[in-house]
């Protein structure tokens, strides 16, 4: 994502913050609302990828850990990593049985990728090397940090849309109230999904270029896709702002290209990396797991 694309959905999400404290408290409240959103995008910047791992219950995990599945699992990431010229990013497992995986930093030399422990348990080690690599092309492409700073400040306008019910009487009535409460977390939803819907096409055409197999991500997508929508992910549930920073939208009973959706249909997404391994003449054999037993082999 472009330095000027990044710094105009930065804007918008500091302007939705100002208009929202506009509503509740006049040219004053827009003041405080500018103050908060500016403290906000700085200790965002650094300290927002510690936050959103705290707050997804995710570990750090290396060679050393007692489960040879973690262990190849960290040896296969730290190894796409190199393959896309990065750095080697710090690796998190999360405790869910929803399989899903995120990336989050503010640049290459300060990325994380977390996944979650339905995932290594669902996906065989191919399909999981394409959902690391799709992770690892979000800190490629430098998008991680936007997302990561937009899921704190759209999780703040939620806060603060709350809060208008019971400060916001006197400037706009129980009805602007309302209407604060309602369409700035709305606003801030649109602001996500102009985020999430271009990033990853993006991300899944370059994961699939680092991994070398295409085939291995659309597998991975449509099991996530189903595990997504049969496991619910409950830490995902209590912060619903965070829900476009994953690979696939962690919250239940949404799916599809509906308007607001965080994410791009799982179908639309599958077919773009069959096209991508027709151009790269990987066949669809290719996705056949070389393991015979287990998800790992």
């Amino acid at each position: 994502m472009g330095t000027m694309k990044t710094f105009t959905l930065l804007a918008a999400m500091t302007a939705l913050f100002m208009a929202v404290g506009f509503l509740i408290g006049g040219a004053m409240g827009m003041g405080i609302a500018f103050v908060i959103a500016a403290s906000l995008n700085i200790f965002s910047y650094w300290n927002a990828d510690k936050i959103v791992l705290k707050m997804q219950g995710a570990r750090q995990v290396d060679e050393t850990d007692r489960s040879p599945m973690v262990r190849t699992f960290v040896s296969d990431t730290k190894a796409l990593a190199q393959s896309a010229g990065l750095p080697e990013p710090k690796i998190y497992l999360m405790d869910s049985a929803q399989p899903n995986a995120f990336a989050t930093g503010r640049d290459p030399h300060h990325a994380a990728v977390a996944a979650t422990t339905g995932l290594l348990n669902m996906l065989t080690r191919e399909e999981t090397a394409g959902v690391m690599a799709h992770e690892l092309a979000h800190v490629q492409n430098r998008d991680s940090l936007t997302m990561t700073i937009t899921a704190t400040i759209a999780g703040a306008i939620g806060m603060l849309a709350n809060f208008a019910l019971f400060f916001g009487r006197e400037r706009a009535g129980i009805i602007g109230s309302i209407a604060v409460m309602i369409f700035a977390p709305m606003a801030a939803g649109l602001v996500q999904m102009a985020i999430s819907r271009s990033r990853e096409y993006e991300a899944d055409k370059r994961g699939a270029e680092i991994c070398g197999n295409p085939y291995w991500l659309a597998s991975a997508l449509e099991k996530i896709d189903r595990g997504a929508r049969a496991n619910v992910n409950r830490r995902a549930e209590e912060n619903p702002a965070m829900a476009h920073m994953y690979i696939m939208n962690p919250l239940a009973g949404r799916k599809g290209d509906a308007l607001f959706s965080t994410h791009p249909a799982t179908a639309n997404r599958v077919e773009a990396l069959r096209r991508l391994a027709a151009e790269m003449g990987v066949k669809p054999e290719s996705v056949q797991p070389r393991r015979a037993s287990g998800p790992w082999g």
